[in-house]
């Protein structure tokens, strides 16, 4: 089995919020996300299939075309919106963390490929930090 990962890159803002609780509630738990001003990330996504590779082309996936599918079905949402308010696929109501993401953009890519098989979705929101998500 092998293993390929393509990075694409957006930029999106957020907010992590509870209607419910008071100004210093949500602030404790998500600091500055708790921005009532929205905040942003430079965003890297890393998608990794896997798979056998072609015996006449030596590829399990075209990257180019892999490309393609990211961008049309979650870069080209997600980049410059409110992930909060702009993106069809996110649930109301539900955090735009970098965990909930992951599991957003897995439910969208899984079902759309085709002669590859996806492995895992990471999402890196800041240099620190990011998510991995393989589909359980």
């Amino acid at each position: 089995m092998v293993y390929l990962t393509r990075r694409e890159r957006f930029n999106a803002a957020h907010k992590l919020w509870v209607d419910s609780w008071s100004d210093e509630r949500n602030r404790e738990v998500f600091g500055k996300c708790a921005n009532k001003n929205w905040h942003g990330h430079n965003y890297d996504l890393f998608v990794t299939v896997k798979g056998k590779p072609d015996p006449v082309t030596g590829f399990i996936v075209d990257v180019k075309q892999l490309s393609e599918l990211i961008k049309s079905v979650i870069t080209d949402k997600v980049d410059h919106s409110n992930l909060n308010l702009d993106v069809d696929f996110i649930p109301d109501g539900m955090q735009p963390t970098t965990e909930n993401l992951v599991i957003q953009f897995w439910k969208q890519l899984e079902p759309r490929l085709e002669g590859c098989q996806l492995h895992s979705i990471r999402l890196h929101e800041t240099e620190n930090i990011y998510a991995e998500y393989f589909g359980e």
